[in-house]
């Protein structure tokens, strides 16, 4: 059996996304599903050899297509506090991103049109954790504002929204 074609590093013009094929997406669902999935089960349910599985696989992740990680339970390792924290300031959000995503805690940092500029999460050891990360985050000269949204129970966490 031949290698189908390899991942296409091309984007989209108008959307700025990688193109997969579908074999790649396949894939991609395979390991969103159970990200321990062994190359050779995946290589049967997609039609093609372990071999084949692997290389696409490595060239998604070179791609920046995809990454493995393994996802914790923070309360289960002893980080009781999480929260989303709304940022409003001014001047270049691009900058205020980044002093934000250098800040150690913080695990999410996106760009947002609404009611804030940015919005971040964290995963904090308590409540007084907590207020050290938004005393870093109100320390930025840009940051006008910040508005937290304490996670009080987590009932649904998952990463298996497919390729579409």
């Amino acid at each position: 059996m031949t290698t189908p074609p390899r991942v296409r590093r091309s984007k989209d013009a108008a959307t700025g996304s990688v193109v997969l094929d579908e074999l790649s997406k396949q894939i991609i669902e395979q390991l969103q599903s159970d990200g321990r999935r062994p190359y050779a089960a995946i290589g049967k349910a997609v039609g093609l050899s372990e071999a084949a599985v692997r290389q696409r696989v490595q060239r998604l992740q070179e791609a920046g297509v995809m990454q493995i990680v393994a996802v914790t339970d923070p309360l289960t390792l002893g980080f009781p506090r999480q929260a989303m924290i709304g940022v409003t300031c001014e001047g270049d959000l691009e900058s205020v991103a980044d002093e934000l995503a250098a800040i150690e805690e913080i695990d999410y940092v996106v760009l947002t049109a609404g009611s804030f500029d940015l919005i971040v999460e964290v995963v904090c050891e308590g409540d007084r954790h907590l207020l050290e990360i938004l005393s870093k985050i109100r320390a930025i000269p840009a940051v006008r504002g910040t508005e937290s949204f304490v996670y009080l129970k987590l009932r649904k966490q998952t990463y298996s929204w497919g390729t579409r």
